[in-house]
């Protein structure tokens, strides 16, 4: 036998047969950044946890595999800084100092230019609650929030990340679950928690059916760079094809979310980085300066999706699995960590008191939790997509009236500061930036 012939099987070993399992309390499928925060918050809490992902870590920690941006909301940094996650992410975040709303694009409706003269400020200083005076929120870039959770779970030693790994079966009974994964491997748990996205293959298989629709829009991402500075300051504008945002990151430059119909998207995919920036420039305006692209392009189709069930014997569903909203709100993975901290928060306590983390009880209890939240962010964010996409004149001038009445009564403005800064409802511990 050859030396090189030696080295090949060094690096591909045979499959062993039948192993024995590795038993570990909790299996994540999914180590995107739901799974792995969800993965970082049980381990913080005692809880033995194996993730199983089928991304490389090597490359999902780059611009090219996820050019998106996440809104993360104040009570979901606190949540990030209790689990060791926050520090990882040191010069990368950028604080989100006010948001403002336009209905229009600048100079669409009125002949001065400029958007509608009604429209929605708020400013973090108009806060009076434990976050007075701190940011609305911060934007970080997914691959740096990914890196980060992998850097926080590398940390702990109760966390094992099997990736590149892929699922081959997972079998259910009432003591467990086996999960038989395409090395070989096998893995036994109390339960398994499915974090494996909106085509989640672990719901289909226990039955659990959706609820939604697509909204015939596409979501164009991508980083651009400007002259100006953003001042923290995040913009959306509203228009008939959909919301147009415009979200500070850092080092001068800011995520672009372009929500546009469906029919359109092909010949705007096809279009040259210049050509695109042209179109860009179009929208924004000149309060950035001159625009250039300054990443990857992507395109997501949207919809809305809800899961009629969040748990299963031994199975729980998180994140995108769960449901998949509009990202007019820029809530989705503030709603995956609500998710994240609510099941930590029941499970944790249930370990310590020496519950089955498997059983009926606890699952429904997540479930109940966790359900009207859902729903309602849901409701809200397809509602505002509908009422905004339109430019129908009497439903234009109702909703215009509506933002100036929102901006000009304090207390109503208010309620929505608290929500965009994820503050409302019964919040999990974590989320209040306390230990569980």
């Amino acid at each position: 036998m050859t030396t090189e012939t030696q080295d090949i099987r060094r690096q591909q070993p045979e499959k062993p047969r039948n192993p024995e399992p590795q038993t570990t309390d909790v299996v994540i499928v999914g180590g995107g950044v739901v799974g792995l925060a969800q993965a970082v918050a049980l381990a913080d809490g005692g809880i033995s946890v194996a993730v199983v992902d089928a991304a490389d870590p090597a490359e999902a920690r780059g611009a090219e595999f996820d050019g998106r941006a996440f809104a993360v909301a104040y009570s979901s940094q606190l949540m990030l800084q209790t689990l060791g996650v926050w520090k990882h992410l040191e010069g990368r975040t950028q604080p989100i100092n006010d948001i403002l709303v336009f209905d229009g694009k600048p100079g669409s409706r009125f002949k001065r230019g400029g958007p509608s003269p009604f429209f929605l400020h708020f400013d973090h200083r108009g806060l009076d609650s434990a976050s007075d005076g701190a940011p609305l929120g911060s934007m970080v870039e997914a691959r740096h929030a990914r890196a980060a959770l992998y850097d926080r779970a590398a940390e702990l030693d109760n966390v094992t990340l099997l990736a590149p790994e892929t699922v081959e079966e997972v079998s259910f009974d009432a003591n467990g679950a086996d999960v038989t994964l395409g090395s070989g491997r096998n893995l036994r748990a109390s339960l398994v928690i499915g974090a494996d996205g909106r085509f989640s293959k672990l719901r289909e298989q226990v039955g659990i059916k959706t609820v939604g629709w697509t909204y015939k829009q596409h979501g164009l991402v991508t980083t651009i760079a400007h002259d100006r500075p953003h001042e923290g300051v995040a913009q959306e504008y509203f228009l008939p094809s959909g919301p147009f945002a415009i979200l500070p990151i850092t080092d001068n430059r800011s995520s672009l979310v372009w929500t546009e119909r469906a029919d359109l998207v092909p010949a705007i995919n096809a279009l040259s980085d210049e050509q695109y920036a042209a179109q860009v420039r179009a929208r924004c305006g000149g309060y950035l300066g001159d625009i250039k692209i300054a990443g990857p392009r992507f395109s997501y189709p949207l919809g809305l999706q809800v899961a009629r069930e969040l748990v299963a014997p031994r199975l729980a569903l998180i994140g995108d699995a769960a449901h998949a909203i509009h990202p007019i709100s820029g809530q989705g993975w503030n709603l995956g960590l609500k998710d994240v901290a609510a099941l930590a928060e029941i499970l944790i306590e249930a370990k310590r008191l020496g519950l089955d983390l498997g059983s009926a009880d606890l699952l429904s209890t997540y479930q109940q939790w966790r359900r009207f939240d859902i729903t309602a962010l849901a409701a809200i964010t397809d509602g505002l997509n509908r009422l905004f996409s339109t430019d129908f004149a009497p439903l234009a001038l109702a909703r215009d009236i509506g933002m100036q009445a929102v901006n000009q009564i304090g207390p109503l403005k208010k309620l929505f500061m608290h929500h965009a800064a994820g503050a409302v409802g019964t919040l999990p511990k974590l989320l209040m930036g306390e230990r569980v």
